[in-house]
């Protein structure tokens, strides 16, 4: 019998990949057995669910930093999920890893991020004190999206997903629990910190809340002074430092320029008087939205179109407004307490 491309693919992984990397064919699978795509292996079905979900094309409207600025070049939650997903490709594919297994861990990794970025999350533990973006962003595949049905992705996928959020914590934590199961996962975890610190650090020079002469000299001598050099730097010692080692890592003066760098931009950037000065206006609104639909449960009917009929009341508004994009939130939130004209009421 003939093959079919899938099974062409998954042969050609088991040749060609790292010892280290997971190829198609040895995936733990699905919680929901499905019959195998005949063209596609397991971890592009992944990739292409992830692409047409209705959380991915939110992401263009919600924050990476600075929330509402001003220009069509800052940085987007979209934006920052496709240049996780190009430096974690270019990492895998340097490594002989499965691309395909890394680019829908990063494709998928911020699906969960509340409107106004890492200020809407900080709001959100005021409703539910254990929220994180990456528990969210399974629950997004797994419970939200396709009205409640989820994406059924594959256990490496999710594993990825669930573990690739460091905040300050340790980009290698000590706790295996934290540890992705695959190199594919790591090297997301990695590549996003690479991704968010260029270009965090890029947008708060144009926005002008640094210059590039505050940043530390000790730093820019690691790493370079541009933007590029900066990337291809970081990249170049994941790569270097993961073949010496076998196993993802960065090496030990990298590994402290990458934490001194972000120590300087929460700092400097996301504790900035620019930024922080609009949290307490997103909190209000977030908080205000939450207080008014558990008051008014009719009127979240309405609004959600019946969103997650299956879930508890209370869970159903926290996943609605945990998946609103920066501009729905604020328009809901103008309709709900901002007087209009009276001819328009």
């Amino acid at each position: 019998m003939r093959k079919t491309p899938r099974e062409i693919r998954e042969e050609l992984e088991e040749k060609i990949l790292s010892e280290i990397a997971i190829p198609s064919s040895k995936s733990r699978g699905r919680k929901i057995p499905e019959k195998p795509c005949e063209i596609r292996t397991c971890f592009q079905v992944d990739r292409d669910r992830i692409l047409h979900s209705k959380s991915f094309r939110r992401l263009k409207r919600k924050t990476q930093v600075l929330i509402l600025p001003k220009g069509d070049h800052y940085r987007t939650r979209l934006t920052h999920t496709l240049e996780v997903m190009q430096i974690s490709r270019t990492i895998a594919r340097a490594l002989m890893l499965n691309e395909d297994l890394t680019e829908a861990i990063a494709l998928g990794h911020d699906l969960g991020h509340t409107p106004f970025g890492h200020a809407g999350e900080f709001a959100m533990r005021k409703i539910v004190k254990d929220f994180h973006h990456a528990k969210q962003s399974v629950r997004v595949v797994e419970k939200i999206e396709k009205d409640g049905k989820g994406l059924n992705l594959t256990f490496e996928v999710i594993d990825g997903i669930l573990k690739h959020s460091k905040g300050m914590g340790k980009i290698f934590p000590d706790n295996p629990e934290f540890i992705p199961v695959t190199a594919e996962g790591k090297v997301v975890r990695v590549s996003d910190i690479i991704a968010y610190l260029n270009h965090d650090l890029d947008d708060a020079i144009r926005a002008q809340i640094i210059k590039p002469q505050d940043i530390p000299k000790e730093i820019t001598k690691i790493i370079g002074e541009s933007y590029g050099e900066r990337i291809d730097r970081m990249v170049k010692d994941v790569i270097n430092s993961s073949k010496e080692k076998g196993d993802i890592s960065v090496s030990s003066d990298m590994l402290w320029t990458m934490e001194e760098l972000r120590k300087f931009l929460y700092e400097r950037v996301y504790t900035s008087p620019d930024v922080m000065k609009e949290t307490a206006k997103v909190e209000r609104v977030i908080l205000d939205l939450y207080e008014y639909y558990v008051s008014h449960p009719d009127i979240f009917e309405e609004d959600s179109e019946g969103f997650l009929p299956d879930e508890s009341f209370e869970q159903r508004v926290i996943d609605f407004i945990a998946g609103m994009t920066d501009s729905f939130a604020i328009e809901m939130w103008s309709k709900k307490f901002l007087p209009k004209p009276f001819d328009k009421i």
